[in-house]
């Protein structure tokens, strides 16, 4: 209980942080709702979902997508303010207080979260008014929308947890908005955000189909009742939502363990 509390304490001190610097949350905004306009009207009509150029399936079949790339996109802004805070000596501040050593990242990291449900959020306000509607292709509920969206928080809360590792491997805020970007393109691009993953190159169709973000965005497809992606016999596509489920509990089981070390390292 003393660890949440310390953790609880840090999250309130990074959400006080963004309220006073407004633009750190206008900018996260602006960028996701840029994907979703470029992508819907500049692409939607030249791609083919199932056979079909018609841009409302694009349209359907591409939020899922966007909304799993804007919650991993976090991960930049989680290894950025973490490396600020160390640059700054901040890090060293905390860690002279009787404190649990994990809260300082568990808090950064459910601060991040927040701030990505806010922008979630406002993405799917946009997503509606242009156009995408959930149950498009196939019937679902209420309860299997925010199913969906629950997934993708903890997708991006499990991306954090690397963007936090990153924050504290290297020397510059600058150089952890580099490191925290330039591994997320090849994972959100080779993979059935965008286009369906068999129409790929056969030597690359198993690396988007095993790629833990593709199941969680095929999860949301799923659940949302969007277009999905043509049939595959990869366990991921199979079984999309506990694909998705077991990728990101592992992933935040292994990084957090992995940055809570470099932590005491660096204290020591």
């Amino acid at each position: 209980m003393s660890t949440m509390n310390d953790s609880l304490v840090i999250a309130r001190r990074n959400l006080i942080r963004m309220t006073r610097i407004p633009e750190m949350i206008l900018f996260g905004l602006i960028q996701p709702v840029m994907f979703v306009i470029l992508f819907t009207y500049v692409f939607g009509g030249s791609m083919s979902i199932g056979g079909s150029t018609d841009p409302d399936v694009y349209k359907n079949f591409l939020m899922a997508g966007i909304f799993a790339q804007t919650v991993t996109f976090a991960t930049a802004g989680a290894g950025a303010g973490i490396a600020d805070d160390m640059h700054k000596g901040l890090i060293d501040r905390f860690r002279s207080l009787p404190m649990a050593r994990g809260a300082v990242l568990t808090g950064r990291t459910l601060a991040d979260l927040v701030q990505t449900a806010l922008t979630l959020l406002v993405l799917a306000i946009v997503a509606l008014i242009i156009g995408w509607r959930p149950g498009y292709a196939e019937p679902t509920n209420f309860g299997r929308v925010m199913a969906g969206f629950g997934l993708l928080l903890l997708l991006g809360y499990a991306f954090t947890w690397i963007g936090a590792l990153i924050g504290l491997s290297v020397r510059t805020p600058e150089a952890a908005t580099s490191g925290g970007l330039i591994w997320l393109f090849p994972v959100t691009f080779i993979s059935n955000a965008f286009v369906d993953s068999s129409q790929m190159p056969s030597w690359l169709q198993p690396i988007a189909e095993w790629n833990p973000f593709s199941a969680t965005v095929q999860a949301c497809r799923t659940l949302f009742g969007d277009p999905g992606v043509s049939p595959s016999d990869a366990w991921p596509m199979q079984y999309p939502v506990w694909a998705s489920l077991i990728y990101s509990i592992l992933i935040v089981a292994l990084f957090r363990t992995l940055s809570v070390r470099k932590y005491r390292r660096a204290d020591g």
